[in-house]
């Protein structure tokens, strides 16, 4: 296995245990699977779980990354950022979709549900960050 890939594993699967922990604790008990009323807007206790734990695991992940997985990019810091962020939506877009189509439609349970998100989730962070946001510049 490639040492790249190796830290993504390990930094990719320490954030994501803390994000489905997150969410766990986030909708069992400090939601207590009620929704979130806010002026005019309801939001399911599956989703504000998910975007509570997102707001921890979103600049540990970047930070984790930058420093650990893919030092070896050229590019600069603030693109990086910019670039994350870019992706992130990409992913915050695929958990909304899954957890509503899971929990909503199908009826499954929500943690089993963020953990099923979580794998494909995963697999398009790899392959965008590894080929977008951290790309290595070629050497000339």
């Amino acid at each position: 296995m490639p040492l790249q890939t190796f830290r993504y594993a390990a930094c990719g699967g320490f954030n994501t245990c803390l994000d489905i922990s997150l969410f766990f604790v986030s909708y069992n008990y400090i939601l207590k699977k009620q929704p979130i009323h806010v002026s005019f807007l309801t939001i399911g206790p599956h989703i504000a779980a998910f975007l509570i734990g997102f707001a921890v695991t979103f600049p540990i992940g970047f930070y984790l990354s930058r420093y650990v997985v893919f030092q070896e990019t050229s590019v600069r810091k603030r693109e990086q950022l910019g670039r994350y962020f870019t992706v992130v939506l990409g992913c915050l877009l695929l958990n909304y979709g899954f957890l509503k189509l899971f929990v909503d439609v199908f009826h499954w349970y929500a943690t089993p549900s963020k953990m099923i998100t979580t794998i494909f989730v995963v697999a398009f962070s790899y392959i965008t960050q590894k080929n977008y946001t951290f790309k290595k510049l070629p050497d000339f």
